[in-house]
């Protein structure tokens, strides 16, 4: 039996054993065998090869070199095992992989288990079974043998879009049921895929909650804020943020004894020095509001926004820099901001910081103190810090929005 496998790593396999080192250090020769399993039903000319392994190069007698890399890619693979002998079949002038030969595709299988699941009308042992053989095929893209070429790129994004499609379907079925651990392990798999997959994040949060795992919640909570602000510079999406304040309202204990949460509360205001920092949701949700009524006391309160960028923008600087930058800039903010202050982390770049009971004179001296620490110890010399005041209105107020100007 010939088992060929596609993601991750191109391997050709003969009854468990690799027939693919045969072919040595020729990339023409394993390119055009990759193409031929892809497209195994059908018959691809001289020209659309030749086009696909010498692209940028002119050669004398196209024809003639491609059937030379044909008979040695064959005469390669027929010396491993004689049942790769007739593996490519020439046919008027043109090519294709002969599929009389007994022998399977990670691809293939992959589509097909994922085409079945998606017609899965309920969650069952079986459908299960599916759903791990078919995450256990997957492992990564295609050979990056031929990773720039806009065909392995299509077809990475439809496999890549077929896994994670059927990884919800599979959630919703295990939600129905109440599966909270099937949904924990199909949902950490899917994430290898593409871990910026809202629904993905939410669907194993939401299934840890269920579980009382709350911890391992939080910690998924802070990793998702990390990739997105650290390896691709996003912001959170609002429904991730939103549901830390789920995760850490089901952590609280059901306490009837006031004296005992008066002190649980007592000691967690003695272990908050200086400045108080929090998630953008709690800072949203709870800060901004109390904010809004310190303006209807007749209390003064600003909104400002700080922002790192460099000359040609806040994209200018990479994921590594702009995290070292940021962590200047917060150390900053808890060395000059007062205990009544409040600061909290909006996006990769921008942090917002609430100033109750100061002028906009005050406010702007902080802000002149924050800009110099951090001066001192910002890890670039060109990176600047711009600012934006913005008074807190006491009326209804309308949810802060992220643009910036000036």
């Amino acid at each position: 039996m010939i088992s060929i496998e596609l993601f991750g790593k191109f391997n050709v396999k003969v009854d468990g054993k690799d027939a693919t080192r045969v072919l040595g250090n020729s990339k023409k020769g394993r390119r055009m065998l990759e193409y031929l399993i892809l497209h195994r039903d059908e018959l691809m000319t001289s020209s659309e090869l030749y086009e696909l392994l010498w692209p940028d190069e002119e050669i004398a007698n196209p024809e003639s070199a491609l059937k030379t890399l044909v008979s040695r890619t064959r005469s390669a693979l027929s010396r491993f095992d004689p049942v790769l002998s007739d593996c490519i079949i020439t046919s008027r002038g043109a090519y294709r992989w002969n599929t009389d030969l007994p022998h399977t595709v990670d691809v293939f299988m992959f589509e097909a288990l994922c085409i079945g699941l998606l017609q899965a009308p309920a969650h069952d042992h079986a459908m299960e079974e599916r759903l791990e053989q078919a995450l256990a095929l997957y492992k990564g893209d295609l050979s990056a043998m031929s990773d720039s070429e806009s065909w392995i790129i299509s077809r990475n994004a439809y496999y890549s879009s077929l896994c994670i499609k059927t990884s919800q379907h599979a959630i919703c079925l295990m939600e129905e049921k109440q599966h909270s651990a099937g949904v924990v392990r199909v949902a950490r798999r899917t994430l290898e895929v593409d871990p910026l997959d809202e629904e993905m994040n939410l669907a194993l949060m939401r299934a840890l909650v269920k579980l009382n795992r709350h911890n391992e919640a939080l910690s998924h909570y802070h990793r998702a804020r990390d990739v997105h602000f650290n390896e691709y510079g996003l912001r959170l999406p609002e429904s991730i943020q939103s549901f830390y304040r789920h995760i850490i309202q089901t952590d609280q204990s059901l306490d009837s004894d006031i004296d005992s949460i008066r002190l649980s509360l007592e000691r967690a205001d003695a272990g908050q020095k200086g400045v108080f920092s929090c998630e953008y949701a709690i800072f949203r949700d709870a800060c901004l509001p109390l904010a809004r009524n310190l303006a209807r006391l007749g209390e003064s309160c600003y909104l400002v926004m700080l922002m790192i960028s460099t000359a040609s923008g806040p994209k200018g600087n990479n994921g590594a820099g702009m995290e070292r930058a940021m962590g200047c800039l917060l150390a900053a903010t808890v060395k000059v901001l007062r205990p009544q202050d409040v600061v909290t982390r909006y996006s990769p770049s921008q942090v917002l910081m609430l100033l109750p009971s100061v002028t906009m004179e005050a406010g702007q001296a902080l802000v002149d103190k924050i800009r110099q620490a951090f001066a001192k110890t910002s890890p670039d010399a060109a990176l600047k810090l711009t600012s934006r005041f913005v008074p807190i209105s006491g009326g209804s107020g309308e949810p802060f929005r992220a643009g910036f100007g000036g």
